[in-house]
């Protein structure tokens, strides 16, 4: 069986998996070091944008941080 799992390596070397594997035994792995920085953005952060948008791009929310808006 083969299975791609994303991990991020550590200059330490350290792998880090980004999500739980279970095996029912010891298994070979080949890790691929790749050139790209990783695109940490947590997954619940991607999955609520949308509902949180709903919210954000109210009239009320857009008068209430105004304020921190530059001068036009």
């Amino acid at each position: 069986m083969l299975k791609s799992v994303e991990a991020i390596v550590d200059p330490n070397g350290e792998v880090r998996l980004q999500e739980p594997v279970r095996l029912s035994s010891p298994c070979r792995a080949i890790v691929t070091i790749l050139d790209e920085p990783s695109a940490e953005i947590p997954e619940t952060a991607i999955l609520s944008e949308a509902v949180l948008s709903e919210d954000w791009n109210r009239p009320e929310e857009e008068e209430a941080w105004s304020h921190l808006q530059k001068a036009r």
